[in-house]
């Protein structure tokens, strides 16, 4: 049921799926749906819960790294890949995610918060090992800085339509976003 509803999500409004319209899809009844979840938002609860423990995977990609010279720059060129395959990969479910953490949903916002934070940490404590050996701004709080890289990525992740509508071809969204975060850790201009 829950892969019916995950297909589901990629093809309709959240709001438009029904119970009965994801038992029916399962070759299943509405009270089979019923035995296993409360309605549509329980289903769509525990779909988010296993995409955030996946996503804990994300933190492989900003753990450890150097971010020093063409190593840096290979360190932000994954993290930006994997991050967006990540989330195109489970884009239905990030949106309906996306949309009740925006509506005050504290589950939701808990869940997006999960996913992120896979990154943002060690992004932090790669930021901090740069202060401390003096190759970055010591002016700047890691934290915040990591935070907003993560949440820049979020949002380009999550509006890749929009922002190819505005002119940005897709193949460009990929290196840019890796200098961006490139220099937001490091403060300075990649070598390449």
């Amino acid at each position: 049921m829950l892969d019916c509803l995950d297909e589901m999500l990629s093809s309709s409004p959240y709001r438009d799926v029904r119970v009965i319209d994801v038992a029916r899809r399962a070759g299943t009844s509405p009270a089979t749906f019923y035995q296993y979840f409360p309605d549509v938002e329980g289903a769509v609860l525990e779909l988010a819960e296993g995409m955030a423990k996946e996503g804990s995977s994300l933190a492989d990609l900003a753990t450890g790294r150097t971010w020093t010279g063409k190593a840096g720059w290979q360190a932000a060129e994954e993290l930006v890949d994997g991050f967006l395959s990540f989330w195109q990969k489970n884009d239905a479910i990030l949106r309906v995610v996306d949309l009740g953490a925006a509506e005050g949903d504290k589950r939701f916002s808990k869940i997006r918060a999960k996913v992120l934070s896979n990154v943002i940490g060690p992004l932090a404590e790669s930021i901090e090992k740069l202060q401390a050996r003096g190759r970055a701004d010591q002016a700047v709080s890691p934290a915040a800085v990591a935070g907003s890289l993560v949440a820049m990525l979020a949002s380009v992740a999550g509006q890749q339509k929009a922002v190819q509508s505005w002119g940005a071809k897709r193949a460009d969204l990929k290196p840019n976003l890796a200098y961006l975060l490139y220099l937001g850790v490091t403060g300075r201009k990649p070598t390449r």
